[in-house]
């Protein structure tokens, strides 16, 4: 067994499957769960590696060591935003009417979140995290939390989790509750209502610029993930080592002290100072923001930067450069140009090499974990033959 380490902790899953299952043609079910577990999974790592496949739930975890509590947050947000859409592609893209494709809208997702100390030990050739803190993450899973939040889908994170990153879960409204597990006794959690996130999200899509809009627009191509590429573009302690001239960079979140709209940061140059202001923030996706120059003869510039997942575990990073809202600042910001683009090109550069040195340490520090399960997306290019579609309670 190796020495004990500390981790955070991630179980997500799609709840409903079991009821789902029952009278469901089994050949489209599979195939369907393996295509949203992989979109599941996908949304997680990195930071999070698989740990184990646990039918229709997929065990995380990642080092407790510099996890950033905003960053996790956005993480799972962004992976139940990333279920939701594939449910919603794969609801319009199937023309199977058998009942495994046509009640796909019942299928959800939910997440338990807890930091604690694993260790790792070799069980029939296969290695297995253990301790109270693993047993106690999988017990919550069976939880009576979510009948506070009206059976909403949920991010459920403990106590212990919230504590180890610093999350102001009273602040961000969080719900509490307390939960109790046997033999551990009473835990308590905080809920993240996720449907409410993703309402909220889908009708607050004002902030993009875009191609349109645009007056210059720029590609690069980094050989990382697009998870690790958004942490180097985003995180307050990563930014200096990529922005030429700056020292540090002064995040001023909201009350919640969560990055996102409405943060502004001060990029420290010496004695100057550059502020950027994010008006949309899509975690792991895109984000725009307004930056505002020391010289007060310089119009402020508004970008967005939008990120895409390339084939090989690459990922491209659109930046697109918004027309001056005023025709006069036209001239000056052409002027600004040149100069600006000489300098993104410079930084995301560093930015390229930095985010592939981190992933290709990442991928030498996590074991090879479970295989994934594959899907041949039977029921998209192969509907059930001579299936009425039934009328189904909803």
């Amino acid at each position: 067994m190796d020495a004990p380490e500390s981790a955070c902790m991630v179980i997500a899953d799609i709840s409903g499957y079991t009821d789902y299952l029952a009278g469901v043609e089994l050949d489209h079910a599979q195939d369907i769960l393996a295509d949203l577990m992989n979109v599941v999974i996908a949304g997680l790592r990195p930071p999070f590696a698989l740990a184990k496949l646990e039918g229709d739930a997929a065990f995380m975890i990642a080092p407790s060591a510099g996890i950033d509590g905003s960053a996790v947050q956005d993480i799972v947000e962004s992976t139940y935003f990333a279920f939701r859409r594939r449910l919603r592609d794969i609801h319009h893209a199937t023309t199977c009417e058998c009942d495994a494709c046509s009640l796909i809208p019942r299928l959800d997702l939910k997440f338990v979140a807890h930091t604690g100390v694993v260790a790792r030990q070799i069980v029939a050739d296969r290695e297995e995290l253990v301790g109270s803190d693993v047993i106690l993450v999988h017990r919550l899973l069976k939880n009576t939390a979510g009948t506070k939040l009206n059976d909403h889908p949920y991010a459920l994170y403990t106590d212990a989790c919230v504590r180890a990153l610093a999350i102001p879960a009273e602040v961000q409204g969080l719900v509490g509750h307390n939960e109790e597990v046997a033999i551990i006794g009473e835990v308590g959690v905080w809920l993240q209502d996720l449907e409410t996130a993703w309402q909220l999200a889908e009708s607050d899509r004002h902030g993009e610029i875009t191609r349109r809009e645009a007056l210059k627009t720029v590609f690069f191509e980094l050989d990382a993930p697009r998870q690790i590429v958004w942490d180097y573009l985003t995180n307050p302690r990563h930014r200096p080592l990529w922005l030429k001239g700056v020292t540090e960079v002064l995040e001023q979140t909201k009350e919640s002290r969560r990055r996102g709209a409405g943060t502004t940061n001060h990029c420290m140059h010496g004695n100057d100072v550059q502020l950027e202001e994010i008006l949309d923030w899509r975690p792991n996706e895109q984000m725009t923001a307004r930056g505002t120059f020391p010289d007060p003869g310089l119009p402020s510039l508004v970008k967005t930067d939008i990120l895409t997942d390339l084939p090989g575990a690459r990922t491209r990073l659109e930046v697109r450069i918004e027309k001056p809202q005023l025709p006069g600042e036209l001239p000056a910001l052409e002027a600004l140009l040149p100069f600006f683009e000489k300098e993104l090109k410079s930084g995301i550069e560093i930015l390229a090499q930095l985010a592939k040195t981190e992933a290709e340490r990442q991928k030498d520090n996590q074991k090879e974990g479970p295989r994934l399960p594959e899907s041949t997306g039977r029921f998209i290019s192969e509907p059930v033959e001579g299936h009425a579609h039934h009328n189904h309670e909803h």
